[in-house]
């Protein structure tokens, strides 16, 4: 099985100090980590609940 593929916002180092985190789609589900803290773990959650996360997210701004 090959690794997965990390990936950032590309709006994620516009005007900002750099700190973002990683997604990367999985075997069991959708995995969140610290770009900064890569080698710290991830957490993993189901596509429901990403999508419910990036919406939440979406609506505080």
């Amino acid at each position: 099985m090959n690794p997965p593929t990390w990936r950032k916002s590309s709006r994620s180092t516009q005007g900002t100090s750099g700190e973002c985190v990683e997604v990367a789609r999985l075997v069991q589900g959708i995995g969140v980590r610290d770009s900064k803290r890569q080698g710290h773990g991830h957490l993993t959650l189901t596509p429901e609940a990403f999508a419910t996360l990036v919406q939440r997210l979406k609506d505080q701004n």
